[in-house]
Formats: C-alpha cells, sequence, structure tokens
C-alpha cells in the first residue's frame, strides 16, 4: 500500500534558530524530544523508544535549514520524514514544519503522534 505525504507546520514564537537547529539535528537533541535514545553512526540513525529500536538513514540535510531521515523499513520507496526551519519575512518568526509520510488509514493518529511530540519539543525550548 502507497503511504500519502502530509505536513504540518507549528510556530516558534521566539525561539533561537541555532537551538531549534541542534534540538532537530542533532542525536543529543532528538533524545530530548523525539526518542528516549538516538545513535547516529555517519548517516545511519539507531532511535530507540522504550527498548524498541528502529534504524533510518540521514538521506538529505542543509545546515541550518532541513534533516531528511528514511525508516530502513520504507527503503525502496519515496516515504520519509523531515524536519524543516522556515522564517517568516515579515515577522521573523521561527517554524518547524514536518513532513511525514502514513499509510492512508494512519494519516491522523500519525498528526497526533507528532503533535504530541512536538509538545515536548516546545517544553524543551522553553515555549
Amino acid at each position: 500500500m502507497d503511504k500519502e505525504k502530509f505536513q504540518l507546520e507549528f510556530n516558534l514564537k521566539n525561539v533561537s534558530l541555532n537551538l531549534l537547529w541542534s534540538t532537530i539535528s542533532t542525536p543529543s537533541g532528538l533524545e530530548e524530544w523525539f526518542a528516549d535514545n538516538v545513535i547516529s553512526r555517519g548517516k545511519k540513525f539507531v532511535f530507540t523508544w522504550s527498548g524498541n529500536s528502529q534504524e533510518a538513514e540521514m538521506i538529505s540535510s542543509r545546515t541550518g535549514s532541513f534533516v531528511r531521515f528514511r525508516w530502513d523499513d520504507d527503503a525502496g520507496t519515496k516515504a520519509y520524514f523531515e524536519f524543516k526551519t522556515a522564517i517568516d519575512d515579515i515577522t521573523g518568526e521561527v517554524a518547524l514544519v514536518i513532513t511525514d509520510f502514513a499509510d492512508m488509514d494512519d494519516v491522523d493518529d500519525a498528526k497526533i503522534l507528532w503533535g504530541k511530540q512536538v509538545k515536548d519539543l516546545f517544553r524543551i525550548l522553553g515555549l
């Protein structure tokens, strides 16, 4: 079954772009809000939640702009998940744009899960 692409945007008032970037792109930053444990070996990342691990490859990134991963389970597909920073030209406010793919029946649940994850991110960032 093909997965459906979706995007979520979260506005982050008064947050440093450098702080956000380190929190979404480094193993130590990702451990603070995304997974219990994150280990990287080059472009390979191992994410662990409650003792269950899942591997992903960082398939693309641009420092300060975006980082894109593909789960090993999705190898050979177009599916990925991405954290992208965006700055409003007028207000200067920073936003986090998350792109992900899920089975059509699971998109709503995936959005709810991302919302919970980002709530933890907001707490870590002091928002």
